[in-house]
């Protein structure tokens, strides 16, 4: 929990999600699964936002608006690469697993 608490503050804590959901006009629920998805299709070849919505269902302009408000393709690979606590090269589940812990769900 430690780890995920630290991960929140660097993002901006908690208000920084409700902050990007208002500006790019997604729930919190919706920023969070698009910011997986969007993690697990940046180390992929092809377009990052495209793959994301395509997984996800939600708009391309959101996510490629979401994709600009984290600081672009490159600053998300590089959490991706902090996240990858397993080290498997999928951050996705340890985002998941985070994000579980966080919401108690």
């Amino acid at each position: 929990m430690d780890f995920l608490n630290n991960i929140v503050g660097q993002l901006g804590g908690t208000d920084k999600i409700a902050s990007l959901a208002e500006q790019v006009g997604l729930s919190e629920a919706q920023v969070q699964a698009a910011m997986a998805a969007l993690g697990k299709a940046a180390p992929q070849p092809g377009d990052t936002a495209a793959s994301a919505a395509q997984s996800t269902g939600l708009p391309l302009d959101k996510l490629q608006d979401l994709l600009a408000q984290v600081g672009g393709e490159d600053a998300l690979k590089k959490i991706g690469g902090f996240l990858d606590r397993d080290g498997d090269g999928n951050p996705v589940n340890d985002i998941m697993g985070f994000a579980k812990k966080f919401t108690g769900q």
